[in-house]
Order: structure tokens, then sequence, then C-alpha cells
């Protein structure tokens, strides 16, 4: 039996020392690339990172994450760039801390993302509170890392009414009844949402929807009310004074939740700007006219 044991014990050592001498003499089937970066101390952002060649960074909007480009990653790759898809803190598979959730915070991290990932001449885009994310990024730092921004859907230059700026569909009353929605009940949000999101009843699939929503609920309650906050009170109008970037504007004219008139002020703020309207989407643009879509944004990037 001591024996037996001992033979037993012996062949365990072989079988294991083979496995592993066999992972460190092939090549790593992984590129090393790290899939949670830590922007700050316990706070960790998830990041896709895929394929090979020029970057485009993607960052999404509220309250989805970057699982939203999925069908825009599959197409970049096959053209033979690399996507960098960043969850903002609070989204998705990031962590969730306690604490702010701003412009600042946002454009901060991404700063740190792509100074640890040193990524040059890069196109960022940006969808919805992202697109607004994205312009106080490029603001804020000078274009660092970046060479061209898009803008798809982007909650900018304001996303509610002024007296000095009457464009746009919400008031901050408005913002305050979806923050109140948020804290009380959720899925009843998602799913007003869900039905101003795409610009009709059948633009988006019922499965591209359920996806959607999956997307969603992986979002932290109090990101969320802390992120409407910031959609509610922020004006971006000085930001997209500074940029002088070659940017692209891709904008559903049926969009019910970031209106085009919004796209049409952006288009004057930024001298150096491209509008195109999807004519066919709402705020879904990214997926009611995929193709399209990517067509104009491979085609900006290839410019």
């Amino acid at each position: 039996m001591k024996n037996l044991i001992l033979a037993i014990g012996l062949l365990t050592i072989i079988f294991t020392s083979k496995v592993s001498f066999s992972q460190t003499q092939r090549t790593p089937a992984a590129l090393g690339r790290e899939e949670y970066i830590e922007v700050e101390k316990n706070v960790k952002l998830h990041v896709t990172d895929l394929g090979q060649g020029k970057a485009v960074v993607l960052i999404h909007g509220w309250p989805l994450s970057d699982a939203m480009y999925e069908y825009q990653y599959m197409d970049l790759i096959q053209k033979g760039y690399r996507v960098i898809g960043i969850t903002l803190r609070g989204f998705g598979l990031s962590d969730k801390p306690a604490g702010q959730y701003n412009y600042d915070v946002f454009a901060d991290d991404i700063k740190v993302v792509l100074d640890k990932l040193n990524i040059q001449n890069a196109t960022i885009g940006g969808f919805s509170m992202g697109g607004a994310t994205v312009i106080h990024y490029v603001a804020k730092y000078n274009a660092a890392h970046v060479s061209k921004m898009a803008l798809f859907g982007a909650a900018a230059p304001i996303w509610t009414k002024r007296a000095d700026f009457n464009y746009g569909l919400w008031t901050k009353e408005d913002v305050d009844g979806l923050i109140h929605l948020n804290n009380t009940n959720r899925p009843q949000l998602f799913e007003n949402f869900g039905k101003i999101f795409p610009a009709n009843a059948t633009s988006v699939s019922s499965g591209l929807g359920a996806w959607l929503g999956t997307i969603q609920a992986q979002a932290s309650p109090y990101a969320m009310a802390e992120g409407l906050k910031t959609l509610r009170d922020s004006d971006l109008r000085p930001d997209l004074k500074k940029i002088q970037i070659p940017t692209l504007i891709l904008h559903g004219k049926l969009d019910k939740i970031c209106s085009y008139d919004l796209a049409e002020q952006m288009h004057v703020l930024l001298k150096n700007s491209k509008l195109v309207p999807l004519e066919k989407s709402g705020h879904a643009l990214f997926i009611e006219e995929l193709s399209k879509f990517n067509a104009e944004l491979l085609n900006f990037i290839e410019q």
C-alpha cells in the first residue's frame, strides 16, 4: 500500500511538471494585456483590449458599459485596428466605489488607462454621457494620446435646458424625477428608457433590446444616480470651444434622449467637426443603423 501511494505521488509530480514545462515552452496564447487596470487605490476599471494596429478608444454611455460596442469591436478588429473599450467606474464590470462620479473623475480615469497602455495618436469616441466624457477629456488634457474625436448621440453641450440654452428635451426637474425613480423603482426607469431609446418600436429587435438590458442591469444604482446629477448640471460649452482636433459627430435624427438639435449646437462650437445625421435612428444609432454607423466611423479613422 505504501509503495502504491508513493507511485501515485511520483506520477502526480511528473504529470504536473510536464504541464508546467509545456506552458513555459510554447508561445503565450494571450497578448499579455490587462483586463482590469487600477486608476486609483481600490478602483479598477474593466478594459476590453482586442486586435492589433492603430488604436480606437471607445467610451460607453449611461448606464451601459464598454460591452455596448460589441459590433463595433468586431468590425474594427477585422479591419486591422486595436480597440480599447473602457468601462467607467460604477458601471459594467468595473469597480463601483462610493464617491464622485463626474466628468472630471471620468476624464482622469481615462488618462490613467491611456498612460499605462502608452497609447498614441488614437481616435477616441464616446456615446451619450460617454460622448460628454470624451469632450471633457480632450479639453482637459489637450487631446493627450489622441488625434481624433468621435461623438455618438452625445449628451452635450448641455443635456438640460437653461435660460441661455433652449435646446434638448429635458429640464432639471425632469432629471430630478429620473433620479427619484432610480432610487425607488430602478426597473421602471429601465423600462421607461427602453421605450424611448430606439427611434420606434421595431428599429431595435427584442433580442438586442434584451442584450442591452443585461448590460445596464450591471450598473451600480448609486453610480447611476450620481451620473444623472452630472448629466443634469454640466455645461460643456467652454470645453467644446477649446477642442481643435478633427471631430466626427454621428447623431440620430429621431433621438428622443439627446435630440438632434444638440448635435447641431456641438457642430457650431467644434470648428473642426463634421456632422453626419443618421436619418432612421434614435438614441440607439450604434445598432439601429449599424452598417452606416460603422462605415462612417471607419472612414473618419482612415482619413
